[in-house]
């Protein structure tokens, strides 16, 4: 282990790995210390229930990875090192209880047929929306994949009122504050249509009543309808692996099952790390957390030297957390409501605005929600090598669920630990499937349930198994993620700095904290 780096980086995220490899094309030499056996934080691929059933850990879909600004900059290196996607056409999905079912693809026509069957009205405003679409994702993926700084942001603002004007740049701002019901009762007006569209607002911590979320619901139909989707071949630390080996080609270094416990200081500035055991690394440029706000105050002992700075990190606030359920499958579900169902990236059991927004409140007030929303990821059906022939894995995402357990909104559940309660919880789930396509219960060979604290465990950025590293509330996105004056990653701390999904533009594969602070420091 070298004693000495240009950077050293907290924690082996996307975000972590992709800094490093844009800092290594800068002739950066850069060490990351990581607490877990495996790198790639939520980006993870495992055997977790039978031999040749390979599932991810967390994340699944790699498609802000592949449309980010740092493919477009490093992708042809990466896919020369061995990362592969698995493309879908069939995006996502969801199924209703009165048995029918309405999905988006990338097929001509296909989606606003499907539309069609519930309302020609909806699929004339899909018709608009598609139309509208290419005008409009410039400047929303401007906004998205740019520093959050007064400056770059303005140049934009005054690029759409010049050549948009200011009707369409107030009709924009307007749907990036709107909450998904409000864009969704406004647009559409079959209420499948909007339970379709609502249940990406909860990949995040968007209930269909949170301002702020609308953007979400339709960038990702939009984005879906004209670019499909992504996942890794083989699962996705394809992408870990290929960044892995483009750090050790530049020199970088990935120590895991290092757990970080201070930086260390001299004066105001950072200078280097101390790890668990005593041992202390060197940082000769920069010292980069990939941590939660609570993690970066850990690594201070507590203080900053800025109590308005320190004041800041710890009214950072979390989502809900997430149950994972991964499965072993003899076959995928059969979906009563279409055998097409079977070809789709994903199938939603969320079948309306309601219940979602119960959902999220019975999780918020540390309820097991009775009817949680339920993303279940087919990614055999995209890539059949991650399981053996003819068999499958099943990934699924139990939204919302709390971190500390109150009680049972279904007053079923007794327990409040998660360590005896996941298994039960799981069941539930699991029914919830089997309603939808009989037989389900039966084609399970395996399964290994991950609750919030155990997503926690794993990487302690899960706060109570919050996936998305914190809330993207308005209160807390744009200029305020994670605080203030902190959007680009600054610290109070000369030399400090902090990464990952809790800093903007936030959570998902795209790596883009990383990636802009790694241009920041090495001077683009």
């Amino acid at each position: 282990m070298q004693d000495e780096y240009d950077a050293i980086i907290v924690g082996a995220g996307i975000n972590s790995l992709a800094c490093a490899v844009h800092l290594g094309a800068k002739g950066w030499r850069v060490g990351i210390f990581e607490q877990a056996a495996t790198p790639g934080g939520a980006v993870k691929t495992l055997e977790l229930t039978e031999p040749g059933f390979r599932h991810d850990w967390a994340a699944m879909n790699l498609s802000l990875f592949a449309g980010s600004g740092f493919f477009k900059a490093h992708g042809a290196d990466l896919v020369g090192r061995g990362l592969e996607f698995a493309p879908a056409s069939n995006c996502f999905a969801s199924v209703f209880d009165d048995g029918t079912w309405l999905g988006v693809s990338t097929g001509p026509g296909e989606t606003r047929a499907r539309i069609a069957r519930f309302s020609e009205a909806d699929a004339k405003a899909w018709d608009r929306l598609c139309a509208e679409f290419p005008g409009a994702a410039e400047y929303v993926f401007a906004l998205l994949g740019n520093s959050m700084q007064m400056h770059v942001q303005g140049r934009l603002l005054a690029k759409a009122l010049f050549r948009k004007g200011f009707a369409w740049t107030a009709d924009l701002a307007r749907l990036l504050v709107s909450s998904p019901r409000t864009w969704l009762t406004e647009t559409f007006e079959s209420p499948h249509v909007r339970a379709t569209l609502a249940a990406w607002g909860m990949h995040l911590d968007f209930a269909p009543d949170m301002a702020g979320g609308a953007v979400f619901p339709y960038l990702e139909s939009m984005a879906s309808q004209n670019f499909g989707m992504v996942i890794g071949k083989g699962g996705a630390d394809t992408a870990v692996k290929a960044l892995l080996a483009r750090i050790d080609a530049a020199g970088g270094e990935v120590h895991c099952g290092n757990r970080v416990a201070r930086v260390l200081r001299n004066g105001s500035r950072a200078t280097g790390i101390e790890l668990a055991d005593g041992t202390k690394i060197a940082a000769k440029r920069a010292v980069i957390a990939n941590v939660a706000p609570s993690g970066l105050m850990r690594l201070l002992d507590g203080a900053s030297g800025d109590a308005a700075f320190d004041a800041k990190m710890a009214k950072f606030s979390h989502a809900p957390g997430t149950m994972m359920i991964h499965l072993a499958l003899d076959g995928l579900p059969d979906w009563t409501a279409g055998a097409e169902l079977k070809s789709y990236a994903y199938v939603h059991i969320a079948p309306s605005l309601e219940q979602m927004a119960r959902t999220y409140q019975q999780a918020v007030a540390g309820l097991l929600p009775d009817e949680p929303v339920l993303v279940v990821g087919q990614p055999t059906a995209i890539d059949p090598s991650r399981a053996p022939a003819g068999k499958h894995v099943l990934w699924v995402q139990v939204r919302m669920v709390p971190g500390v357990i109150r009680g049972d909104a279904a007053g079923a559940i007794t327990g409040t630990d998660w360590a005896s309660v996941k298994e039960i919880y799981a069941d539930r789930a699991i029914g919830m499937i089997e309603r939808h396509a009989p037989g389900f219960k039966a084609k399970i060979l395996g399964r290994a349930v991950v609750s919030p604290l155990d997503l926690e465990a794993d990487n302690p950025n899960l706060v109570g198994g919050d996936q998305v590293a914190g809330s993207h509330h308005l209160s807390q996105n744009f200029l305020f993620r994670p605080a203030l004056g902190h959007a680009t990653g600054n610290t109070p701390v000369e030399g400090l700095h902090i990464t990952g999904a809790s800093v903007w533009p936030g959570a998902g594969t795209g790596a883009g904290a990383g990636y802009m602070l790694a241009r920041k420091l090495g001077g683009q």
